[in-house]
């Protein structure tokens, strides 16, 4: 069973001996919004979801697919956690279909301030 992003998020925060106030400054928010997004009071955005992955410095496929019983299996000497490679299909499906997304845009933006010059 996978467990919520908030739950997995907290948990690589607090491996990481990171605190709340800290990922609240990175995130240039208050400590008790960022509270509310651990909690699941506040709805986690993909954008927000990518900014926390850069802060713990894990990719966002290993937010979703953390999993405490692995990290000892997982976790190299620099302390980066590595690979997960047991994530349900729809999430990864999920997740190709953003970065699909996300290219495409980025191609089309660069068409149109090509334009532009």
């Amino acid at each position: 069973m996978v467990n919520p992003p908030e739950k997995n998020i907290r948990q690589i925060r607090e491996l990481k001996n990171f605190s709340q106030d800290f990922m609240a400054t990175q995130l240039e928010i208050s400590t008790r919004a960022y509270s509310k997004i651990e909690t699941g009071e506040t709805q986690l955005t993909v954008p927000r979801l990518f900014q926390i992955s850069e802060i713990l410095d894990v990719t966002p496929i290993e937010i979703l697919g953390f999993d405490e019983k692995q990290v000892f299996n997982h976790c190299n000497q620099s302390g980066n956690i590595g690979s997960i490679n047991n994530l349900p299909n729809e999430l990864v499906d999920q997740y190709e279909n953003l970065i699909k997304h996300l290219t495409e845009e980025v191609a089309f933006l660069r068409s149109l301030l090509k334009q532009q010059q």
